[in-house]
């Protein structure tokens, strides 16, 4: 009894902790695998991950419920390099961005990532998620899917009307659609049939619909945990001095630490417990990418699903986390073989799912009748992702953000005071940059050429290089007409 209550005021919450972890559990092994299959790699690749988002991850400090492991955000971005780069190269790849991120949390950078606009994190995912569905779309169809994102949605209308025609295809369809038909309805299921996860239901009725009518679908392959364990080569390493890769490592760096704090944010609203450390989590995040990258498996970051469910599963501290690293591993070594008679579209379908769950549709039609500078950032963000591809799209819209915040920020106001006779008064206040020299010079133009200008600046807080040069110009050609010099009081120290 002794020993028993010394367990008890050690781990006092182990029982609700235990309870989350198998919910967890339950809702990260059909996203793992589904995650692994969709990025091109061995579905134990996402197990790899998962167990390694509990047993590392879950271990460090930093936010205390939130769980790490392969994410539907990244499978993208993953099938791009795996494609371009091999397998091999991938590992390096993860290991680097793990590298960098624990050196921008040593280095206390983890709460800058705050400062990132939402709207090109929520563009970024919104791209992510069309991507997602088009490329889904293909196993769920039976068919194979072109490279790029234009690529993939310009040839659904044929790999449908191919489908139609085909039991293959047919069958394919019918699994993926009735799965994501039981992730949408499950919620209206009865209380105690819902203690089942939704996914883990949808991707074992399928499993049981295909084994029963003997569907001709593809199932997962299965090469057992160790034999899909690969550490990258040492040769591996020399791509690093490629562009490429390179340019691959930052966008896996950036785009993992954006997902997994701005996760974290979210988590830290659903509960009451311990705020979020971001530069200690995004320590912790970066220990986990390193030995993912040394397994050879899938980048991870924090995942607000598996997050959410261990949050309303009434989990307490970081031991939920930590046990479901521990029952992934379990079922890993123990029942691989399960993996082997689960449909691939039944995959399709979880991913079509989360795919569109990333698409902002609501958000985005009140941002555009509330801020539409900010969804015009948030919709060109996600059109670039699906027209160029991850990296340059995320640029594109962090560019355009700046640009945004830059034209707001550089309110200027022209007043001009003509009494009719005499000279005319010109006084300028706000901040006037290169974006507002357009309007300024229209204005300023637009003044009697044959009276003499007194030019006020000392109600202006910023004047650029740009502007300052191009009011000389202006003051000079106006002077130049015959009339008094322009009369100009300097504007206040930027």
């Amino acid at each position: 009894m002794t020993g028993r209550n010394t367990l008890i005021s050690r781990f006092p919450y182990m029982r609700q902790d235990f309870a989350a972890s198998l919910v967890v559990f339950l809702v990260a092994l059909p996203l793992c695998v589904g995650v692994a299959v969709a990025s091109g790699v061995p579905a134990e690749l996402g197990l790899v991950t998962g167990i390694v988002g509990g047993l590392v991850t879950g271990l460090m400090r930093g936010s205390s419920l939130q769980v790490s492991g392969p994410a539907a955000g990244m499978t993208v971005l993953v099938f791009e390099a795996v494609k371009e780069f091999g397998l091999p190269v991938l590992g390096v790849i993860v290991l680097a961005a793990g590298a960098i991120q624990v050196a921008m949390g040593l280095l206390k950078l983890g709460r800058y990532f705050r400062a990132i606009s939402v709207s090109v994190v929520e563009g970024m995912l919104a791209g992510i998620g069309l991507v997602l569905i088009a490329g889904q779309l293909y196993p769920a169809l039976a068919a194979k899917a072109p490279d790029s994102g234009l690529g993939k949605i310009a040839g659904l209308p044929g790999a449908l009307r191919d489908a139609l025609g085909d039991g293959t295809g047919l069958s394919s369809l019918a699994v993926a659609a009735g799965t994501v038909a039981v992730l949408l309805l499950w919620k209206h299921a009865p209380a105690g049939v819902r203690t089942v996860p939704g996914p883990l239901a949808a991707v074992g009725l399928a499993t049981l619909a295909a084994l029963a009518l003997d569907l001709p679908v593809a199932t997962v392959q299965v090469q057992g945990l160790l034999g899909s364990i690969q550490p990258p080569p040492l040769s591996a390493f020399g791509e690093l001095a490629g562009v490429g890769v390179l340019g691959t490592v930052v966008a896996f760096t950036l785009i993992a630490s954006a997902e997994s704090l701005f996760s974290a944010a979210a988590v830290d609203r659903l509960h009451p417990g311990p705020r979020t450390a971001y530069d200690k989590e995004l320590i912790a995040q970066g220990t986990g990418n390193a030995v993912c990258g040394l397994l050879g498996a899938l980048p991870m970051t924090a995942v607000i699903v598996r997050s959410a469910a261990n949050v309303q599963a009434g989990a307490r501290t970081k031991a939920s986390r930590v046990l479901h690293g521990v029952w992934l591993l379990l079922f890993a070594a123990l029942l691989p073989g399960v993996l082997a008679w689960i449909p691939v579209p039944a995959l399709a379908g979880i991913l079509i799912h989360s795919g569109a769950k990333l698409v902002p549709v609501r958000a985005l039609a009140g941002l555009w009748r509330e801020q539409r500078g900010e969804a015009l950032v948030l919709a060109v963000t996600a059109v670039s992702i699906v027209a160029v591809s991850m990296f340059e799209g995320v640029l594109i819209g962090l560019a355009l953000a700046v640009v945004k915040t830059a034209w707001e920020a550089s309110h200027v106001k022209l007043e001009v005071i003509d009494k009719g006779a005499g000279p005319v008064d010109a006084l300028l206040s706000g901040n006037a940059t290169f974006l507002r020299l357009p309007k300024i010079l229209d204005s300023l133009e637009s003044l009697p050429q044959d009276r003499p200008v007194r030019l006020d600046l000392s109600g202006l807080h910023h004047l650029d290089h740009a502007c300052r040069t191009a009011l000389e110009n202006w003051a000079a050609r106006h002077s130049a007409a015959g009339t008094e010099p322009v009369k100009v009081t300097a504007a206040q120290a930027a």
